[in-house]
């Protein structure tokens, strides 16, 4: 295959990518837009209709059914982070192809659920999100490994794609424009269901269908049409996957995901009913704030490759000023030392965020649906580069569907932290904000972990060098 061929198809495997990432993880991160149609569609209406006063409130709607909604968030966004282990020992296990039919199988499953559902039958809800979330997120890790293709441009590919998965809210706007336009949810996602051939032909022929070795060796091709030798690369020896899984900087690591998660997972479920709260329950208002937030989430794609750009500087910068040093763990250290201003930036961004969502006005909400989609960017792109860099590539699913995996059981509390603000704070969201604050400040022990490592390790070569 000639070398303009080979660019060629590197170019339409990363555009198909951001395209498929886009597409696959709507539903989640398009939740709040999904609501408002199901609302309109009588979903769970009856929870309304009970006898007791409590159940419907002037002010914040319907509680019942919003807990409902947020139940079944709760449970599809805890699928999406744990399988993401499943997903993790399956891809280092069995490779791409293997995978990736999985994803498709599962998260087309869950598209014909909600398809075939209606407000009779609104608990189809609750599987098809779970199988959505786990299909859709196999994806995104098969795409995430696909960023070894890229070389030093690694970081970069590897956010853009964390990004377009965040943006997908495009995905559940374009729905609820269509729906508005007259069409129903069925054809709207039995047409969704019919896009999974693209996700097939893409498997087929434009992706490796094994493993991806990094460095990359020469000679290295992939997809249905392979004219040369599929190359392994060089086997080197590695540290174990129970070594990495319990060293400092992996926990420190986890420490750093779990808190941000939750902070983003909560604003999430209890957007719509945030929204009724600061709006009396207008509808138009809580509409157009809905488009807003779904809009602004658009944007991740364009944000995230800052992040990476940012990682990738550091690392040629780092690297030209070790040029001496050319072995393969003094630049993993080096590459390692180069995250710590992507991580405390992630942490900042939360910190300006859950002050943002503290401030009981409705137009400051529009500041505050810009930083998370920023803070989202930067935190699942940021875990994906930093454990990509820091550890060996054979332990980077496992690590990686680990990291979401612990993520997603720490999420589960985002639905009691919605029962407390419901019931003993009685709606009051200032004091739960105030406790994120204090929460995501914590999340800076993991960035002043790696810096004091990457010195501390620095310091230990430099005495071995001089011996």
């Amino acid at each position: 295959m000639c070398r303009d061929d080979e660019r060629i198809k590197l170019l339409l495997t990363f555009a198909t990518g951001v395209i498929e990432c886009i597409g696959f993880a709507g539903v989640l991160y398009g939740w709040p837009s999904l609501v408002f149609l199901l609302k309109n569609e009588d979903y769970f209406a009856d929870l309304c209709n009970s006898s007791d006063p409590g159940s419907r409130n002037v002010t914040v709607g319907c509680v019942p059914q919003d807990e409902r909604f947020a139940l079944i968030f709760t449970m599809g966004d805890f699928v999406l982070n744990f399988g993401t282990v499943a997903s993790g020992f399956l891809l280092d296990s069995y490779g791409i192809m293997v995978t990736r039919f999985l994803g498709i199988f599962l998260y087309t499953t869950g598209t014909l659920m909600i398809a075939f559902s209606a407000a009779a039958s609104a608990l189809l809800l609750f599987p098809a999100l779970a199988l959505l979330g786990a299909g859709g997120v196999m994806l995104l890790t098969t795409n995430i490994k696909i960023g070894n293709l890229f070389g030093r441009k690694r970081a970069t590919v590897i956010t853009v794609y964390t990004g377009a998965f965040g943006s997908a809210t495009a995905i559940f706007l374009l729905v609820k424009v269509a729906f508005e336009a007259g069409f129903s949810v069925m054809t709207i996602f039995l047409f969704i269901s019919c896009l999974s051939i693209l996700h097939i032909l893409r498997t087929v022929f434009l992706v490796p269908w094994k493993h991806i070795p990094y460095p990359l060796p020469e000679g290295f091709s992939y997809g249905l049409l392979i004219l040369g030798p599929h190359i392994n690369g060089n086997v080197e020896e590695v540290p174990s996957f129970r070594s990495c899984l319990i060293s400092r900087t992996f926990l420190t690591s986890l420490l750093w995901v779990l808190l941000l998660k939750l902070r983003l997972s909560f604003f999430i479920g209890t957007l719509n009913p945030l929204l009724n709260l600061m709006t009396n329950a207008d509808p138009e208002q809580v509409s157009r704030f809905t488009n807003a937030f779904a809009f602004t989430q658009l944007l991740t794609v364009l944000c995230a490759p800052c992040n990476g750009l940012i990682l990738d500087r550091h690392k040629l910068m780092g690297r030209s000023l070790n040029a001496a040093s050319g072995s393969v763990a003094s630049q993993r250290l080096v590459d390692m030392q180069a995250t710590v201003l992507s991580l405390a930036l992630t942490v900042i961004l939360s910190v300006l965020f859950s002050l943002a969502n503290a401030i009981p006005v409705p137009e400051v909400q529009y500041l505050t649906f810009v930083l998370f989609m920023i803070t989202r960017s930067f935190l699942f792109g940021g875990v994906s580069a930093f454990i990509a860099i820091t550890f060996p590539p054979c332990h980077f699913g496992k690590l990686y569907g680990t990291t979401r995996a612990v993520a997603a059981i720490v999420s589960l509390l985002q639905y009691p932290l919605f029962i407390i603000v419901n019931g003993p704070l009685q709606d009051n969201l200032l004091y739960m904000n105030i406790a994120f604050i204090v929460l995501v400040s914590l999340a800076f022990v993991h960035p002043i972990n790696v810096y004091i490592y990457c010195q501390q390790a620095k310091q230990q070569r430099g005495v071995s060098n001089r011996r």
